[in-house]
């Protein structure tokens, strides 16, 4: 295929014929889905689904978040056209990666939500494919981490983030995108001692016993070095990554939920997520994407590109274990 085939390829979401390969439709036209994969709820031969979890009950302060999924999907028809730059592969072309679309839930039972997307990502994984959530806010990662769990045991937790979100909560029924993480290690879904933090700029006195490499020092001592460091803890253990875009400076994502200065910048994300090929990641999720706050899409953009960067160190790992 080549540019030329704009011409004649429109609606790729559901006109395409197979999940693998680039897409040249034009990039203002058409149906949304991520990168143009197809929109499919057959996941047989499926290495990769990507799904979107339309839920912001539990935001701190501006909400909006549930839009986060629709503005990941448009904002990724500018990127399906060329391999994603830096990597020596081309996942688009080697692994069948399909849009799943939304979870379906009841917004006036939200004490059923969670285990609902439990269900939804144990789904996924009993099909033998690895999931990559488009979010929503930060507690649905919890109920994702649950199925994960399920498969592969407690399991190393890669959270970038501005904050922590360990904060003390011992009721397990209450949704709070802010104690999630504290709850996932008090009931035994990830292992604290093999997990990192990333990016983090808002006290907490106690961080779990993860690892925590604060946005000061990725500014300090760069990227490469936070690296080697979230390497050495992860070891070749199975891993989870949660990237909350608020773990950006709000220059580089200003519409989110919990914006906090002195984050990361674009460039130094997009360096550490290439440099992690090589870890044993098995899902991941970019969260807190909310439109409403951001009209020039600077947001949606970034949590884009970091739910492609998810998609490669997937391929990775994937090629790396044939």
């Amino acid at each position: 295929m080549a540019l030329e085939d704009a011409k004649t390829q429109i609606d790729q979401a559901f006109t395409r014929e197979d999940l693998k390969g680039p897409s040249f439709e034009n990039a203002f036209g058409g149906a949304t889905s991520f990168l143009r994969r197809r929109y499919t709820k057959d996941l047989t031969g499926v290495d990769i689904a990507v799904t979107g979890v339309p839920f912001d009950q539990a935001v701190t302060n501006r909400p909006g978040t549930r839009l986060g999924p629709r503005a990941i999907r448009e904002a990724s028809t500018l990127q399906p056209y060329d391999p994603p730059y830096g990597w020596d592969f081309d996942v688009l072309s080697e692994f069948a990666i399909a849009d799943y679309g939304d979870l379906a839930f009841d917004y006036g039972h939200v004490s059923q939500f969670p285990d609902t997307l439990t269900a939804h990502i144990r789904g996924i994984l009993d099909a033998g494919a690895a999931s990559v959530v488009l979010g929503g806010d930060h507690y649905i990662s919890f109920p994702i981490l649950k199925a994960y769990a399920e498969k592969y045991g407690p399991i190393s937790l890669l959270h970038f983030d501005a904050h922590s979100d360990t904060w003390p909560d011992d009721d397990m029924t209450r949704i709070d995108h802010g104690t999630m993480f504290y709850k996932a290690v008090k009931s035994g879904v990830i292992d604290p001692a093999t997990s990192v933090q990333v990016g983090i700029r808002t006290t907490n006195p106690d961080t779990m016993g993860v690892t925590t490499i604060d946005a000061r020092e990725v500014h300090e001592k760069g990227p490469v070095a936070a690296v080697e460091k979230i390497k050495a803890v992860l070891g070749d253990r199975p891993t989870y990554l949660t990237f909350d875009i608020d773990a950006l400076d709000p220059a580089y994502a200003p519409g989110t939920g919990t914006p906090v200065w002195g984050g990361l910048t674009s460039a130094q994300a997009s360096i550490m997520l290439r440099d992690l090929a090589g870890i044993n990641i098995m899902g991941g999720d970019v969260v807190e994407v909310s439109p409403p706050f951001d009209t020039t899409g600077a947001t949606a953009i970034a949590g884009a590109h970091v739910a492609t960067e998810i998609l490669c160190l997937l391929g990775a790992r994937m090629r790396k274990s044939k």
